[in-house]
């Protein structure tokens, strides 16, 4: 029996009350910073850190939760801090929860989940006061913020090495990508390559509008296809507007030039171009050249930058034979899965070290409710 089972064994042995998140912590606003002097003290808002100022609105263990923005980024600090006004602070009563315990419970109930605004997530004090949160007796918490900080720990640890691998591996990608699309004239002689605009070997089209109120989050019966639109997966909608294997260009934003790879049926919005080749390329071949070629440098100047069609097709292109073509896809799709595919490779792994995290987590949290 671990040391936790014989905690809960001899101290909660019948289960635990669960209590308002009222009932053990007071729910402060945030404030404006601006006026004091450049210090040490971190200023917080809901995406983290924003500046460093000379004076403190807490100097005890605090738990901050995001008023505004990122709902599901919580803070647990335990130095002095300030915060503004799209970020809550947490004065908690010690003798009934240990503020790290509390830091662990939240992060289990997805706040998130909580939105209260049809634009700008929001939490507001009235919804947070009413979360329910198990109250064990103070060495069961101790010991289960003990078993957490050192998964924590690790899972971070492995996280990091595995996010180092990835980012190498990306950069491998990147230069046998480059080295494999580059085609000096020798390579050019040895492999008939051509060199058209992407206009007379593609055809690039815009997709269609749609509304933000009929794309879903989550994938289900109704909402079953993948949505496309300037910067990759938007979510899911009821209907597709295409059907095969694309790269897909984003036109408008600062990010337009980005190129991602659709397959199947789905839909693609006005802020995506549809690459439908004519019979002169692999299409994912196509997709490794098109990210090789920056798009982004093409796009026009001022306050919202785009791509036009237009632009585009003036494009210069290689075009070498189709058995060139799968040669270098066979190489650079190995590449690409282990930097980006979230069902094999690195990211799938990172992901995995993530939930594994988040179950253990979840499974200490979770006690029976003393009856009353």
């Amino acid at each position: 029996m671990s040391r936790l089972e014989e905690l809960i064994a001899e101290l909660c042995p019948d289960g635990v009350e669960f209590k308002a998140l009222s009932q053990v912590l007071t729910i402060r606003n945030g404030r404006d910073y601006k006026g004091f002097a450049e210090g040490d003290i971190p200023v917080y808002g809901s995406g983290g850190i924003i500046t460093y100022i000379d004076t403190y609105a807490y100097d005890r263990p605090s738990v901050l939760i995001p008023r505004k923005g990122s709902l599901d980024k919580l803070y647990y600090l335990d130095v002095p801090f300030w915060t503004v006004d799209t970020i809550f602070y947490t004065e908690i009563l010690t003798g009934i929860v240990i503020p790290k315990y509390v830091y662990y419970c939240l992060q289990k109930q997805h706040l998130e989940k909580l939105n209260t605004a049809g634009g700008v997530p929001s939490l507001t004090q009235a919804v947070l006061s009413r979360v329910p949160i198990p109250v064990p007796p103070l060495p069961v918490q101790h010991e289960i913020v003990r078993i957490l900080d050192n998964f924590t720990e690790l899972t971070e640890e492995l996280t990091a090495k595995l996010t180092a691998e990835l980012t190498a591996r990306k950069k491998q990608y990147e230069y046998y990508r480059d080295l494999l699309l580059t085609f000096d004239d020798e390579r050019q002689r040895r492999n008939a390559v051509q060199w058209l605009t992407l206009g007379e070997v593609c055809n690039l089209k815009a997709g269609k509008a749609i509304s933000a109120n009929d794309i879903s989050d989550t994938r289900s019966t109704a909402f079953s296809y993948p949505c496309f639109g300037g910067n990759g997966l938007r979510g899911y909608v009821i209907k597709c507007n295409q059907n095969g294997d694309f790269p897909l260009i984003g036109r408008q934003g600062a990010l337009c030039g980005n190129v991602c790879y659709a397959s199947g049926k789905f839909y693609a919005t006005e802020h995506a171009v549809v690459v439908s080749q004519k019979g002169n390329f692999i299409p994912r071949f196509l997709y490794h050249l098109l990210i090789s070629l920056d798009l982004n440098q093409y796009k026009t100047a001022g306050a919202q930058p785009g791509l036009s069609v237009g632009r585009l097709e003036k494009i210069k292109i290689p075009v070498p034979p189709l058995a060139e073509q799968a040669r270098i896809v066979a190489i650079l799709d190995r590449f690409d899965a282990l930097c980006h595919d979230l069902t094999s490779g690195l990211p799938a792994e990172i992901e995995a070290r993530r939930k594994q995290y988040e179950y253990y987590r979840d499974k200490l949290l979770t006690f029976k409710e003393l009856s009353a």
